[in-house]
């Protein structure tokens, strides 16, 4: 009696259905041989590298030209956004030395930024502050006011006050807040008194900040209001931001000079906690969102958030919890921070 043989294929069984389906997906990798895998993409992994390096040598990168080395800062972290647009060409390219190379941008920007997308908050805390610019056109003020209020804050500091908008700005605010203060185009509100209030030169020829004293249940502290020049980005000129830092070189100076052991800081900044310029105020003081903070805590522009440029900044107090508010008509975000003193 002859023998019936049966051959076995892929498609006959379900094993055999998802090999071929990986055959079919992965088998592009093997053509031109396992040499092929390494030397195809070598342009893909060349990026991985240099954008690696840009992101571990970002203070390397000079400023003699256009501040090219702040502007890089400024948006460092939007340069892990170019990691899987760099993966999506070594997959295309079915490129081993690709892929192994992007695994440097990754552990770079991670080791940036990793511990800012993670949830760092707390609770308690002794003292709530806020921080917003305004701005100068803001068409509702005084629902604005109110708005920043509502985030129960005991410190409110307000940026880029007009001389028509600040009396709506006072009496929105006079029902929560007994004492304020204003210095120029900066002013604070507390629910504490206030003393030694004088305004901090920061090389503009008028006045943008102020320093002030905070009696509160658990201490004085100094705090300081501070609005910096604004930065402009120029074809011809590239990241103009010369006035900026030489008004953050001023400001770090009056902070060193500060008397009192505990002090925040509250302002538009016009810079990141990354950017070089602001060393002078950010080698001394730590910044609530790095501390305390639920991810990076962008700040501008509101309608879409690209980069944290306000800030929340203390030195001798412990940050407990740091958030950003509800978008109010301004084209900055509220920023709100707790501390423990």
């Amino acid at each position: 009696m002859a023998q019936a043989y049966v051959t076995e294929t892929g498609s006959d069984t379900g094993d055999g259905r998802r090999g071929s389906r990986f055959g079919r997906v992965f088998g592009g990798w093997r053509r031109g041989g396992r040499a092929g895998m390494w030397r195809r993409g070598l342009v893909v992994a060349a990026l991985a590298v240099a954008l690696a390096l840009v992101m571990l040598l970002h203070a390397q990168i000079p400023n003699t030209v256009g501040n090219l080395g702040s502007l890089s800062e400024t948006f460092l972290p939007w340069f892990g956004v170019l990691v899987p647009l760099l993966l999506v060409a070594a997959l295309a390219r079915r490129s081993v030395s690709a892929l192994l190379a992007l695994v440097l941008p990754v552990a770079v920007w991670l080791n940036l930024f990793g511990g800012l997308v993670v949830d760092r908050t707390g609770t308690g805390g002794d003292l709530t502050v806020a921080t917003h610019n305004v701005n100068a056109d803001n068409p509702d003020p005084s629902g604005t006011a109110r708005d920043v209020a509502a985030a129960g804050a005991d410190l409110v500091a307000l940026e880029e006050l007009t001389a028509t908008a600040l009396p709506v700005y006072e009496k929105a605010l006079a029902g929560t807040y007994r004492y304020h203060v204003v210095q120029g185009t900066v002013g604070l509100w507390s629910k504490y008194p206030l003393s030694g209030t004088e305004p901090v030169d920061i090389k503009l020829g008028w006045t943008r900040a102020l320093r002030t004293s905070v009696g509160s249940p658990a201490g004085r502290v100094a705090v300081y209001v501070a609005h910096l020049p604004s930065v402009r980005v120029k074809v011809d000129a590239g990241f103009t931001a010369s006035q900026r830092d030489e008004s953050a070189d001023a400001l770090g100076e009056a902070i060193a000079r500060e008397p009192l052991e505990r002090v925040v800081l509250l302002g538009d900044l016009n810079g990141t906690m990354n950017d070089r310029a602001l060393n002078g105020v950010t080698a001394q003081m730590r910044s609530t969102q790095g501390a305390a903070g639920d991810g990076f805590g962008f700040s501008w522009p509101a309608s879409f958030p690209m980069a944290r440029i306000d800030q929340i900044m203390v030195r001798g107090i412990t940050p407990v919890r740091s958030w950003t508010l509800p978008r109010t008509p301004s084209d900055h975000l509220p920023l709100a921070a707790t501390l423990k003193l």
